[in-house]
């Protein structure tokens, strides 16, 4: 039994594509492999990004600045684990340094909620273990390694 696979005339992928930009912010590479799941050759597909840019359905510049304010407030990540995820997504240096400046008064702050509120749930008795703990946590959501080291060496002080 063959299987149907559905096609799309360039109006249709047009139209499917603006909803799928304007549901959320998007970056180029999002669009381009969702276009080539869907089968659309690369004529079409140069075509598409074009007309999404053009009409300010796809702007690279506004999805990293939203990229960086969502997961920064949302999953209270770091620099490095941001940077990290834009340039998975193809963003530019440039972009990325200019979405950066979104969080930039906030950045310290925040830091220090999140290791503050995590050292209180460490329920570890060993001080070794604990600053283990707290130093994974941190590094994990992409802090820096000096802030962190640092913060560790605060709340956990060698007697």
């Amino acid at each position: 039994m063959e299987e149907k696979v559905k096609t799309y005339t360039l109006d249709e992928a047009k139209e499917k594509m603006q909803r799928f930009c304007a549901y959320q912010e998007r970056c180029h590479k999002e669009v381009i492999q969702k276009l080539r799941s869907m089968r659309m050759i690369p004529t079409a597909i140069d075509v598409i990004v074009v007309y999404l840019i053009e009409n300010n359905f796809l702007n690279e510049e506004r999805f990293a600045k939203s990229f960086v304010r969502g997961k920064f407030h949302n999953k209270k990540w770091g620099r490095v684990r941001i940077v990290r995820e834009l340039k998975l997504r193809g963003i530019t240096h440039f972009l990325i340094q200019e979405a950066l400046e979104e969080i930039e008064e906030e950045y310290e702050e925040t830091f220090d909620e999140i290791a503050e509120r995590k050292c209180d749930s460490i329920t570890e008795k060993n001080v070794m273990k604990a600053r283990k703990k707290l130093a994974d946590y941190l590094l994990y959501k992409g802090w820096e390694s000096h802030l962190v080291y640092d913060k560790v060496a605060e709340l956990y002080p060698f007697r």
